[in-house]
């Protein structure tokens, strides 16, 4: 690992001005990855910048809206025991609680781990399941993205030079609304998806009908996939209609053959997780909350 300059700044202005001076930069949201990187010669840099002592960002709260707003750097433990998070979004605790093992959370973050762009990553597609947005700030302003966007390829975000993520925005979720978050691994722990899948669904006020639908594949294409579900809005949320969502995502899925798994299996895989991870969404629009 080669030597580099490492500074703790506590506020956003700090940050700002370690930024554009030609250093090679990199921001440490939590650690876990980014240390490991440096160590293993994976990546470089002459400046790494601590995000963890500025309150900003490693602090969330629910607004007045009930949007949930969520410091890029706060750790994953403490979102996901938060007795009202557990019980407004559930859907966000199923993908935060598998992000590493419980070391790894009291540490890591959603921010980090979403500015890896693992196509693997298990936070995308529970988040842009959820509607969630990111907040990129820069010494300039600041301007917000939806999750989607943010994945250029694997390893590539959106970030420009001298920007940082700082904040994860989760909209309120209404009643009859609900989402489920799944992934496939070998191991029982501690391994990355194979496939994974984020589903989100909203049922009519008085009927099972799917006024909408949003569904989000991981570790199938070289960023998370999107699937086009418009042709299950109106539809009955019966079984069906969860078969025909589990196509849809197995024709999205453009997985690879590696050492973890075949085409075949993370296509079927998509279609499989996608079908049970509608089924708890589902499940959970009914529940009253």
């Amino acid at each position: 690992m080669e030597a580099f300059d490492y500074v703790a700044p506590r506020t956003l202005d700090e940050v700002y001005g370690h930024l554009n001076n030609g250093k090679r930069t990199l921001f440490m949201a939590g650690g876990t990855d980014v240390i490991v990187q440096l160590r293993e010669g994976r990546r470089e840099c002459d400046l790494l910048i601590d995000l963890k002592r500025i309150e900003q960002l490693t602090s969330y709260a629910f607004d007045s809206e009930g949007t949930l707003v969520i410091g890029a750097a706060a750790p994953l433990a403490r979102i996901y025991e938060d007795v009202d998070v557990r019980r407004r979004l559930p859907g966000l605790v199923d993908a935060a609680s598998l992000i590493g093992g419980i070391q790894i959370q009291s540490r890591a973050s959603l921010g980090g781990n979403l500015c890896n762009a693992s196509p693997a990553a298990d936070s995308s597609p529970a988040l842009i399941a959820l509607g969630a947005t990111l907040v990129i700030a820069s010494v300039s302003g600041r301007r917000e993205i939806p999750v989607e966007e943010f994945f250029l390829g694997p390893g590539r975000n959106a970030l420009e030079p001298g920007e940082l993520l700082v904040e994860v925005r989760i909209p309120a979720q209404p009643p009859r609304s609900g989402t489920r978050y799944l992934r496939f691994i070998p191991r029982n722990e501690m391994d990355i998806a194979v496939a994974s899948a984020g589903v989100r669904v909203q049922l009519a006020p008085d009927s099972d009908t799917l006024e909408s639908v949003r569904i989000a594949l991981g570790a199938v294409g070289p960023t998370v996939k999107v699937v086009d579900v418009t042709s299950l809005a109106g539809r009955t949320a019966d079984s069906a209609t969860i078969e025909e969502a589990g196509r849809l995502a197995a024709e999205v899925a453009t997985p690879i053959d590696d050492m973890r798994g075949s085409i075949i299996q993370r296509r079927k895989l998509a279609r499989v997780l996608t079908i049970r991870a509608m089924e708890g969404a589902i499940e959970r629009a009914k529940e009253i909350r």
